[in-house]
């Protein structure tokens, strides 16, 4: 741990931040095997690889599932706010639509490249599977920091990106979502983008909307809710009483704060959380209230003033001893390279892809449960899809039927995985790819190979 001092916290910010964008620097010369490590598409084909020798799949459905329908790249010129033009890149991917239209996230991040997006598309494809949603995979994204963007600037963004990608989007092809640093206000201006330009409204053509204008209750806590129902279940299989285990939480945006609530009302002791700029840790228990007003009102934790909790780095929380480790920032950040200093029980996965295929052996190899991503995280996407059911009936549902369905379908995902797992004495996330990838399968196998 390091020294509680101002000075301190602004130098761990800069090296934090220097981490962070140096995560993803595409251009570097890699082995085949770090490639894999680093780069997530790589990383979704191998876990692929993986799930289809276990299933015994023959090369031409491998093949298949491995490639994305179509990637689209846009070109996004914005006049800013000084008069000047500024060029963003965009993108839209969709994994598979086989069966249903696409479905994913929309992020703005100065490090989204084409790879990742492909990587989550294809995650999300897995994601509707699983839960048996009549859906397929897809997602967006546009390399930019909203940070330095005014609203008016972050608002012609939006429309012109809409306008780049609306032949491959709309109720009956894909619906994006709210995903890293995009939210219900940006939802609302691509509703609205798309309806200017089909002559009516059409609120089924995003979710994570606002309420007023088709939003669905719920869907803003829906991905924690779903985490807190599966870690419920998981502590229940591993006779643990989930009040007194110890968490340590990555991430503290939506997902991660919304969980990192759940859990400290629910009594549990949250040992340290995360953002860009570092952590911060209390052996006993951060006061998750205090923080949350803190966060939400724009600040960082670098600057959360509370002298007893020191302050460590996203590297330094991955390994501090607990019970529950919850990723829920980025991609790849348990790897080959710390798997082996993992110190915990449960690893829930709130973020997509936060564990690579070696680190996920190492940790099956200690006995460390990892709950993957496609069916922890997966309670964003559940209500989403509630949210665009009830768009296209026009017709609403209250809060508690909205967890009732949210539970129900989250459960018995689980109840699947779990026991395959016990069954076949595989890890959760094999487990899972089995019953997603098989139902890929027979809709590829019913409907056949056009022409």
């Amino acid at each position: 741990m390091l020294d509680n001092k101002k000075v301190d916290r602004k130098k761990l910010a800069q090296q934090e931040v220097q981490v962070t964008s140096n995560q993803f620097n595409i251009s570097e010369i890699v082995t085949k095997e770090r490639l894999i490590e680093e780069n997530p598409f790589e990383m979704a084909k191998k876990q692929i690889d993986i799930v289809a020798d276990e299933m015994g799949l023959d090369e031409n459905l491998k093949k298949f599932l491995k490639r994305v329908e179509r990637s689209l790249i846009v070109s996004i010129p914005i006049k800013m706010d000084d008069g000047k033009l500024e060029i963003f890149e965009g993108y839209r991917v969709h994994h598979s639509t086989i069966r249903g239209p696409g479905k994913g996230g929309i992020r703005f991040a100065s490090n989204v490249y084409l790879d990742e997006v492909k990587a989550l598309a294809t995650w999300m494809t897995w994601k509707c599977s699983l839960l048996n949603l009549p859906l397929g995979g897809a997602k967006g994204g546009i390399r930019v920091d909203p940070r330095k963007l005014s609203k008016n600037e972050l608002e012609r963004l939006t429309r012109r990106y809409t306008s780049e990608i609306i032949n491959i989007i709309g109720p009956n092809i894909d619906i994006p979502a709210p995903d890293v640093n995009t939210n219900s206000q940006i939802m609302a201006w691509i509703m609205d983008t798309y309806s200017m330009n089909k002559g009516r409204a059409i609120p089924g053509v995003v979710t994570g909307k606002p309420i007023e204008i088709g939003g669905s209750v719920g869907r803003e806590t829906a991905t924690g809710m779903g985490l807190l129902y599966v870690l419920e279940a998981m502590c229940e299989k591993l006779d643990l009483d989930l009040k007194s285990q110890r968490v340590v939480i990555q991430g503290f945006g939506n997902v991660g704060g919304t969980i990192a609530d759940l859990l400290y009302k629910e009594g549990c002791k949250v040992l340290a959380i995360s953002d860009i700029t570092g952590g911060i840790f209390d052996s006993e228990g951060l006061n998750i209230g205090k923080i949350l007003k803190w966060t939400r009102n724009g600040n960082y934790l670098i600057d959360y003033e509370e002298e007893r909790y020191e302050l460590i780095t996203n590297d330094d929380l991955l390994e501090i001893e607990c019970d529950i480790l919850i990723p829920a920032a980025l991609e790849n950040q348990i790897t080959e390279a710390n798997a082996k200093k993992i110190n915990c029980k449960i690893v829930l996965e709130g973020a997509n892809g936060p564990t690579t295929p070696n680190a996920d052996k190492i940790l099956f190899e200690r006995g460390i449960h990892v709950v993957p991503d496609i069916l922890a995280n997966a309670g964003g996407v559940c209500v989403s899809y509630f949210e665009y059911v009830q768009d296209i009936h026009a017709y609403f549902w209250d809060l508690s039927r909205i967890n009732k369905e949210l539970k129900m379908i989250m459960l018995k995902a689980f109840e699947e995985v779990y026991n395959l797992s016990k069954s076949k004495n595989i890890n959760l996330r094999t487990a899972a790819y089995i019953i997603a990838v098989s139902r890929i399968v027979k809709a590829i196998e019913l409907r056949g190979i056009f022409p």
